[in-house]
Formats: C-alpha cells, sequence, structure tokens
C-alpha cells in the first residue's frame, strides 16, 4: 500500500497540469490551442444551493444607514426602528451556499426575513424553505452592506428615514436605503471572527471607522 503512494500522488499532480494546461485541437490539419475558462463552473458552484453541509449561523444587528436604527423581524413585521442591543434587532444569518446567498431570521421571533413576489419585506415561519427568503450577501466599495433578492436579481432589502419598508422594485444598490452596518449585538459576546463596520454620527454626518471589539 505504502509503495502505491508516490505512484498515486504522481499521478494527481500530472492530472493537475492536464487541467491547467492549455488544450489543443486540430482543425483543418492546424493545432489550434484555446485555455479552459474556470470561472463559470466556480459561479455555477458558488450559486447552487448546499443542502447538505452543515449551517454555519451569526449572529448580529444590521444597522441601517437611512433610518439610523437596527432592522428588525417583528414576526410577519419587519422593519428598522430597532435600538441598539434591541431583542428583535438580533438576527441569525445562515449560510445558505458555498458562496454569500444567506437566510437571515429574527433571534427572537425565529421569523425569517423574506421578499415576496411583489418586492415586498415580510416575515414567513421557520418551516418556510422558499427561494424568497435567500438572499444575497454583496460588500459594497464603500464597505457597506446590501442585500439583494436571490430569486428576483437587482431587487435589494431598503428601507425610509422612518425605517419602513422599501419594495424591491424601488430599490438600486447606489442608494443609501440598501446600505447597512453589521454590528455585534450590544452586550453580547465578540464575534471570533471580527469585522470592521462604521458608525454615524447623526451630527456631523461624517463616516468614522471603528476598531473590532477586542477578545
Amino acid at each position: 500500500m505504502r509503495a502505491l503512494l508516490p505512484s498515486l500522488s504522481i499521478l494527481f499532480v500530472q492530472a493537475l497540469l492536464t487541467l491547467c494546461t492549455p488544450l489543443q485541437q486540430t482543425v483543418g490539419g492546424d493545432s489550434v490551442s484555446f485555455s479552459v475558462n474556470f470561472s463559470v463552473h466556480v459561479e455555477n458552484q458558488t450559486r447552487a444551493r448546499d443542502p447538505m453541509s452543515r449551517r454555519q449561523p451569526r449572529v448580529y444587528q444590521l444597522y441601517s444607514r437611512t433610518s439610523g436604527k437596527h432592522l428588525q423581524v417583528l414576526g410577519r413585521k419587519i422593519s428598522a426602528r430597532g435600538e441598539d442591543g434591541d431583542k428583535y434587532a438580533q438576527l441569525v444569518v445562515e449560510a445558505d451556499t458555498f458562496g454569500s446567498q444567506v437566510r437571515i431570521r429574527g433571534k427572537e421571533t425565529n421569523y425569517y426575513l423574506c421578499m415576496n413576489r411583489r418586492g415586498k419585506l415580510v416575515g414567513k415561519k421557520p418551516t418556510n424553505r422558499s427561494a424568497d427568503c435567500v438572499f444575497v450577501e454583496m460588500v459594497l466599495e464603500n464597505n457597506y452592506t446590501a442585500l439583494m433578492s436571490a430569486r428576483h436579481a437587482g431587487w435589494y432589502v431598503g428601507f425610509t428615514k422612518r425605517g419602513r419598508p422599501r419594495r424591491g422594485p424601488h430599490t438600486l444598490p447606489n442608494q443609501q436605503d440598501v446600505h447597512f452596518m453589521k454590528r455585534n449585538p450590544a452586550g453580547g459576546a465578540p464575534d471570533p471572527q471580527p469585522f470592521r463596520y462604521t458608525t454615524v454620527s447623526k451630527r456631523s454626518k461624517r463616516l468614522r471607522t471603528s476598531p473590532p471589539s477586542p477578545h
């Protein structure tokens, strides 16, 4: 068995080099080279549902840039009026694929954040596994986070200054209405993988970068 290991290793390396080497095809007597594009395969695997792997839940708050409050899942009702540390503002975020698709549910109510076919944000019961409840978590150039519906591309989770949900068709990724900041719950344990987030001063309206919470 031990004697076979070197041979298997050599075969594995040869197979890997074969995949990475540009392929050649004879066309009309001439040899034509072309490269294999694996980006499409990677993208498809990223978007593919992953029902077999173990979910990796995270708990944090989503601070709305427009309302100055936090997203809340109040059962079927959704708003962005939660104070820092509010029990309805604590969200459990579950990775739904190998990539950036997630499901978000309220830790207190256990209802999932969803967007129906009309673009309205609603809460649904935990037994519901509808694709309406899957979002693509995107980190924007300004370091804010946006949540786009996985079923309705181009529709984002967004709120008005009063914390009322905006309908998906009326949102754009460059609107402040769809910009959020991840924050640890007040008084909660720091995330084992801390992230940098931004705080907003209503007085100065300037953005300041806060360091991650110490361990």
